[in-house]
């Protein structure tokens, strides 16, 4: 089970990566779009803060058409549907875990009013599992569609 999840963030980020678009100009053919993962936390502060990590991704193998992230250990792995008119409050996330938005649309917003959009493909990393944490909701008119991926204790 565990390497099975394992598998399918592999695919996810997979996924992710072949949706950036690589110029076809010669000069730049070999500098790509970085992956970019919004990470929410709780700072010392007791509040959540956000802050985006570019994600390192490495060359597989002797290809520079192919880059792999390190594998990541995971405990878990949920799909989940909510409505465009989903609405959580303030809430810590239950556990460390990557959210990606596969469809549809929402929103993530912070107690001090900044708000992170949730649109196919964008990658949440949610670690702000105490204090007030944030709120969530849905935008748009269609269902969201997204991946939790658990994140396993080290």
């Amino acid at each position: 089970m565990l390497r099975h999840a394992a598998k399918v963030l592999l695919v996810v980020v997979a996924l992710v990566a072949t949706t950036v678009k690589a110029d076809r100009d010669v000069a730049t053919a070999q500098r790509r779009k970085p992956v970019i993962v919004s990470r929410i936390f709780t700072g010392p502060d007791g509040e959540t803060h956000a802050e985006n990590i570019e994600t390192k991704l490495a060359p597989q193998g002797r290809s520079a058409d192919s880059e792999l992230l390190n594998t990541v250990k995971v405990s878990g792995l949920q799909f989940r549907r909510t409505s465009p008119k989903y609405s959580l409050d303030f809430h810590p996330a239950p556990t460390r875990q990557y959210v990606v938005t596969l469809s549809g649309r929402g929103e993530v917003e912070l107690e001090d009013g900044t708000k992170i959009p949730l649109t196919p493909g964008h990658i949440l990393l949610a670690e702000d599992t105490t204090g007030k944490g944030h709120m969530s909701r849905g935008v748009g008119s269609e269902d969201r569609l997204s991946l939790f991926i658990q994140l396993a204790d080290n």
